[in-house]
């Protein structure tokens, strides 16, 4: 638990110096490395591009059609922002690189807004992920509930 407190206490002090992403989106590239190393079936050291496939897929799993106004909000517009938020982190140990890896690995990838469009997206999503799993009826509700919401 002192390694993980140590980490986003270094992940802040980094945030409160760089100031350009948020903190939010240095965990959600920590994410995005776990997924990368999913889709490639092993743990191990991932290039930029497989990082950026698990960014991509993680986005449209956990924000779907809006993954670009996130991605906009966090002040990612390129796939080069997310190479500079990866060499922020390597230049604090709070990431590997091996000494192949280079900046220029996460330049012009994929166009960001192309992949994250909402209407891309949604013509893309399966309608049955759209419906919740499970709907509440008034029967469901406590009794002191149902007798408050009676007319």
């Amino acid at each position: 638990m002192g390694d993980d407190r140590s980490m986003i206490d270094e992940l802040r002090k980094l945030v409160r110096e760089r100031r350009r992403y948020p903190l939010e989106a240095y965990l959600f590239l920590y994410q995005a490395l776990d997924m990368a190393q999913r889709l490639v079936g092993e743990k191990r050291h991932v290039s930029g591009p497989e990082l950026l496939e698990g960014v991509r897929k993680l986005a449209v799993e956990q924000f779907g059609p809006l993954a670009l106004m996130v991605f906009q909000h966090w002040g990612i517009r390129r796939t080069q922002d997310v190479g500079e938020m990866v060499f922020n982190l390597v230049d604090r140990e709070l990431m590997g690189k091996t000494d192949q890896d280079k900046r220029e690995d996460f330049d012009a990838v994929f166009d960001i807004e192309e992949v994250f469009a909402p209407q891309r997206l949604m013509a893309e999503q399966d309608p049955k992920q759209l419906i919740p799993p499970y709907r509440v009826s008034a029967r469901d509700l406590p009794s002191a509930a149902r007798a408050s919401n009676a007319p």
